[in-house]
């Protein structure tokens, strides 16, 4: 249905949500995918090897709950590494996300300007090699996160 109404001009792009590799390749079966959004973050990262084959086709990832969701994250090596920069654990999260690969797209909900604030420094932290060696060691299985 989509797909038709692409081809008649009505919808310009099509995107995926809450999907599988498997489901995306069906769909690019079907018509071109621009985006993909799941569920993904710091310590949620399922979709690591969606990411890398979505990047190598140049197709957009957007994680949802880049910030945990509901139940924000919460972890003793985030905390650590967050403060050895100077900057919020969600800032280093958002800015590790945005470090992870080229085609993530990050859509950060908030309702304070100051978390508006941090979540716009978050795109211009860049993170040592050191620190993201250490994130990438936790791999989201801390019992923390």
């Amino acid at each position: 249905m989509l797909a038709e109404l692409k081809r008649q001009g009505l919808i310009r792009h099509i995107g995926l949500s809450n999907v599988t590799g498997r489901q995306v390749a069906e769909a690019q079966a079907i018509t071109e995918i621009v985006c993909v959004q799941n569920f993904y973050n710091v310590a949620q990262r399922k979709d690591d090897a969606l990411i890398d084959n979505l990047a190598s086709q140049g197709i957009a990832y957007v994680p949802f709950f880049p910030l945990g969701g509901f139940t924000p994250l919460q972890s003793s090596t985030l905390d650590a590494a967050a403060a050895s920069l100077k900057v919020t654990p969600m800032q280093l999260a958002l800015a590790w996300l945005l470090h992870r690969s080229p085609n993530i797209l990050l859509i950060p909900g908030t309702s304070s300007r100051q978390h508006l604030r941090e979540n716009l420094q978050a795109s211009m932290l860049r993170i040592p090699s050191e620190v993201l060696a250490n994130l990438a060691s936790s791999n989201g299985h801390e019992k923390e996160f």
